[in-house]
């Protein structure tokens, strides 16, 4: 498989979790998102939203949305599954994922702040946005598994709910939020750590220092396409 993406869209990272998750062997094919290297007219004949991640099976087939990519990767290589079997557990699953992925994420993500500075908004005030939208996603993610026992967001394993939380708390540190107002979502995020769940390259704000990492699984791979 070709996993194309950027180290820091937490959009990709999600994806990427879940390779690393699944033990499934890919390569990595990195755009520098801030260079516009995704509007290339290569890759928009990929995939014409010039959006990351875009997913490539082994026979071609193209997939994207992080979503859908990683729901895909569940039902063709079931272990270990990423929702639960209980319809009604699914669902609060895909909630919060949404939760993140549908609501707070597009709205903070290179696109749109690109868009206010193009509008004439100082820099101050954008980072103060992409921080107020985060603040108000993880705020209302606290909530939703508040009363959850873990120490994953959901249980004693991980889920796609995970998937996106991780990636959101880097993106949340990055614009200076005080992530210690959300010591649930800290829990789940900790277990994640804990269990090795996540590849490198990270996100700036996760660290890893507490467990080794192998990245043989990803091919292609190079810290200089960053």
């Amino acid at each position: 498989m070709k996993l194309h993406g950027y180290f820091r869209s937490s959009a990709s990272y999600r994806v990427r979790i879940a390779l690393n998750l699944k033990a499934l062997s890919h390569e990595h094919l990195s755009y520098h998102l801030r260079k516009g290297e995704q509007c290339a007219p290569a890759y928009l004949a990929i995939n014409p939203q010039g959006l990351v991640p875009t997913l490539e099976d082994d026979a071609g087939t193209v997939l994207t949305q992080s979503l859908a990519i990683i729901e895909w990767l569940d039902e063709t290589h079931p272990s270990p599954p990423l929702l639960p079997k209980d319809p009604l557990r699914r669902a609060k699953v895909r909630a919060f994922a949404m939760a993140l992925a549908c609501d707070t994420h597009p709205v903070q993500n290179l696109k749109v702040l690109a868009r206010l500075r193009q509008l004439g908004l100082a820099e101050e005030t954008v980072t103060e946005w992409a921080a107020w939208a985060n603040r108000e996603g993880l705020a209302a993610c606290e909530t939703l598994i508040a009363n959850e026992p873990g120490p994953f967001c959901f249980g004693s394993t991980a889920t796609i709910a995970d998937l996106c939380l991780v990636p959101q708390l880097a993106n949340a540190r990055r614009f200076g939020v005080d992530v210690s107002a959300y010591p649930r979502l800290l829990r789940a995020e900790a277990a994640s750590l804990a269990a090795a769940l996540l590849p490198n390259p990270t996100p700036s704000g996760i660290s890893l220092r507490t467990r080794p990492f192998i990245f043989s699984r990803v091919k292609g791979f190079s810290w200089a396409a960053r």
